[in-house]
């Protein structure tokens, strides 16, 4: 029950410091962190929580894999260890995939925090870690036990003292010792301080729990989903999604079921669980369709205990969403990032001309290494998103997974890798009233001797993004060398001294009919090098001329113009 002395502008004012207290963690965590995956790419997620493990507030950075999952995952934390058992300097950590991120390199730390000797809450983060041992971070693991060095929940800390056996055994088993244990101690001061800030905030407004804001926290959130639930028809919807998979295609079946004030996501039908590292647990399922329903029905309520209620998420047992032990899961974003388009997909015919296109979906990941001297690299990248219902899609912008880019010159100052060349790709976005997202072309090259690898971890280079109520799909990715090969885009590459990868992530799909789309605005396209003048006639039919000379190297925007009599005329054809 909440406390009857907190009034609404003062528990208003509770909970804006909540997340600033979030945010504090997580800029804490950013700053001292040792490895690129955390500072430059933000693969990460704070949260805190009261007493009984229930997430309160977030930090605004993280992944819906991260943040949500840690959600879930504090009730195995408690179980491990009930408040009882607890003490001040006590610091918990697991990366057991089933508990927590759905893979071994995603490693979550929690911190309870005391005031006066009693619990008051507790603080959590999840991050990536450069390296967990085993195999390579690849989707080629048979099982579980390949993947690397699996924690169960235990003690990183024990009354303020490092458990150091364990960090002895982390640092034998990973290949990058001093960046994993690093950021072990960048996940453990992130905790503190948010913990300082949050003591700090309960002196300063005379609270001796933070229960009571908890309880009316949550119970907000759940009763404003619940009624924007309401506002949705009653009603069942279904959709079919295709991914890449590693051997074969993977179908992902999703039907979602509206009903008074509550949501339920069933996956039956999909794949049955992969022989290879690309299969998803149920916790990074649930975690990536409760994330997309907040997208799609209530992206203002906050995200917290009381707004998972509502929504249920199922998928039978020993599917490829819902893997059981010890199937491999260390790529399991190459699957699970589809779970937002699929329910995207299915929830249109509820929420018609609320939703956009699919887009380039899975992040790519990349592990390159090299020797002389030697480096181990993780690279994300991303593609366009598809294109919404008055807007363009977002080229080169991560949908679902928020993660960011690496520069250049960080990659470049961190090993002997060379980024050739990174740029938007043109004509890559599906044509529509509104354009998707551009993906992009990006060349990787090596510069010391010797040979060298990459573990490529990418989709939609088969099944690209399809376009929306007549938009077109969008430009599918390609993984290639040089040389003309074309290997799996999921397996391990071993490369010589000379050669040059290519990877370039997929388009978004369009929206609406092509020939509908302003012809200014693609003439604007054309300008900007998005869409080619071969593009603008073949996918808009729009006739962009340029009326300057073929050797000029600076072409002005006004030197391009439309050819009305020609798109009157292609687009009379089209119709």
């Amino acid at each position: 029950m909440a406390d009857k002395s907190i009034d609404p502008v003062t528990l208003e004012v509770i909970w804006n410091r909540l997340l600033s207290v979030a945010n504090e963690q997580q800029d804490t965590l950013m700053r001292t962190a040792f490895s690129t995956i955390v500072r430059e790419s933000q693969d990460l997620a704070c949260g805190v929580f009261d007493t009984r493990g229930r997430m309160i507030a977030q930090s605004i950075s993280g992944t819906p894999g991260h943040i949500n999952a840690m959600a879930t995952s504090m009730r195995h934390f408690l179980a491990a260890y009930p408040p009882e058992k607890l003490a001040p300097g006590d610091v918990l950590l697991t990366n057991d995939p089933w508990m927590t991120a759905g893979q071994i390199n995603d490693i979550t730390v929690a911190t309870p925090i005391f005031k006066e000797g009693r619990l008051v809450a507790l603080f959590a983060n999840t991050c990536h870690a450069a390296d967990i041992g085993g195999r390579i971070l690849s989707a080629e693991a048979r099982e579980g036990y390949e993947e690397g060095l699996r924690l169960p929940i235990m003690k990183l800390f024990d009354g303020g003292k490092p458990n150091e056996i364990l960090l002895q055994i982390v640092r034998a088993n990973v290949r990058l010792p001093d960046e994993v244990v690093g950021d072990l101690y960048a996940q453990t001061a992130c905790n503190d301080a948010g913990g300082r800030a949050l003591l700090e905030m309960m002196k300063e407004f005379g609270l001796e729990s933070i229960d009571p804001v908890a309880e009316e926290i949550i119970g907000r959130s759940e009763t404003a989903v619940r009624d924007k639930i309401r506002e949705l028809p009653d009603g069942e919807w279904l959709s079919e999604t295709w991914s890449d998979g590693f051997e074969e295609p993977i179908v992902i079946r999703c039907r979602v079921r509206v009903e008074e004030d509550e949501v339920s996501i069933d996956f039956a039908g999909s794949s049955p669980q992969s022989a290879r590292g690309i299969n998803v647990v149920l916790n990074y399922t649930h975690a990536y369709a409760s994330f997309a329903v907040k997208a799609a029905i209530y992206p203002d309520v906050p995200h917290n205990e009381g707004s998972f209620r509502p929504v249920r998420v199922t998928a039978p047992p020993g599917s490829i969403l819902n893997a059981l032990e010890p199937a491999p899961v260390a790529s399991r974003q190459a699957v699970g990032h589809f779970v937002p388009s699929a329910i995207f997909a299915a929830l249109a015919g509820a929420l018609p001309g609320r939703l956009m296109a699919p887009g380039a979906d899975p992040i790519w990941l990349s592990v390159w290494r090299g020797q002389n001297p030697p480096f181990t690299m993780t690279i994300f990248q991303v593609g366009g998103t598809g294109a919404r219902p008055a807007k363009d899609g977002l080229s080169a912008v991560g949908f679902p997974s928020g993660v960011a880019g690496v520069p250049a010159e960080v990659i470049e100052s961190l090993s002997s890798l060379v980024m050739r060349r990174r740029e938007l790709r043109p004509d890559s976005g599906g044509a529509g009233a509104w354009r998707g997202g551009l993906g992009q072309l990006t060349e990787f090259a090596n510069r010391a001797p010797g040979r060298w690898s990459v573990s490529c971890i990418v989709d939609r280079t088969r099944y690209s993004a399809p376009g929306l109520l007549g938009g077109k799909p969008g430009m599918a990715g390609e993984v290639f060398l040089e040389d003309g090969l074309r290997p799996n885009p999921k397996a391990q590459l071993e490369l010589g001294a000379d050669q040059i990868v290519h990877l370039n992530p997929p388009g978004g799909g369009g929206y609406g009919d092509p020939f509908e789309r302003d012809p200014e605005l693609v003439r604007q396209d054309v300008v900007a090098g998005y869409v080619t003048p071969e593009g603008a006639q073949r996918d808009y039919g729009v006739a962009i001329r340029f009326s300057g000379t073929k050797d000029e190297l600076v072409r002005l925007p006004h030197q391009w113009t439309i050819d009305k009599e020609t798109t009157a005329s292609l687009r009379r054809r089209g119709e």
